[in-house]
């Protein structure tokens, strides 16, 4: 049964939740309820499905213990959330490398026969996944840090300096950098499909 301050914290803000947590750590499970969701879709992209669980119930143990210095001014816990989550996905540096390779490999990938249209979408689809895991690979961690807390956690530039702890001009620049190096990889037609469809 809920105490009257988790059920407090479950119709206010983020911040407020937290704060509640501090003397009622029930009052924290509303963050979870909130954000999981969305911080597994994320990881789960750049993960894959095992360490993704992993990486979020590491992601709100770190959260959980450190509440107590969550600046309260800031209402969002996404960001604080994410760059949580971002370290930890750093330390699975392995994991997320083999994940595109793996995305890499599945260009080459035998496709089920079927009608013709359905085996050219297959195809197209496969090869456009590979070129993306190859390019994803090759960008420096900071660069695709940035470039998918943009593109797949919905965060905004200022929230992904938040999250990372830097300029929001470094964002800019390392944003830049990535989607011209992942142009190059995969080109414009095929970066602007996948990144539309994954949002």
């Amino acid at each position: 049964m809920a105490t009257a301050m988790t059920a407090t914290a479950e119709h206010a803000g983020d911040a407020a939740a937290i704060a509640a947590s501090r003397h009622d750590a029930e009052a924290f499970g509303v963050i979870y309820d909130r954000h999981a969701a969305g911080l597994h879709r994320y990881a789960y992209r750049r993960l894959g499905p095992e360490s993704a669980e992993d990486a979020v119930a590491e992601t709100f143990l770190a959260a959980f213990r450190h509440r107590g210095r969550y600046d309260l001014a800031r209402e969002d816990a996404r960001p604080w959330l994410f760059g949580i989550l971002t370290k930890e996905i750093a330390r699975r540096w392995r994991t997320e490398q083999a994940r595109y390779r793996a995305l890499s490999r599945a260009a080459e990938g035998e496709v089920v026969e079927g009608f013709a249209d359905d085996v050219a979408a297959a195809v197209s689809a496969q090869a456009a996944r590979g070129a993306l895991g190859d390019g994803l690979g090759r960008l420096a961690a900071g660069d695709r840090d940035v470039l998918l807390l943009i593109a797949w956690s919905g965060l905004s530039y200022e929230e992904v300096a938040q999250t990372l702890q830097i300029k929001l001009g470094t964002v800019r620049s390392r944003l830049h950098r990535a989607r011209r190096k992942l142009r190059e990889a995969l080109g414009e037609d095929t970066m602007t499909d996948f990144f539309e469809v994954e949002r």
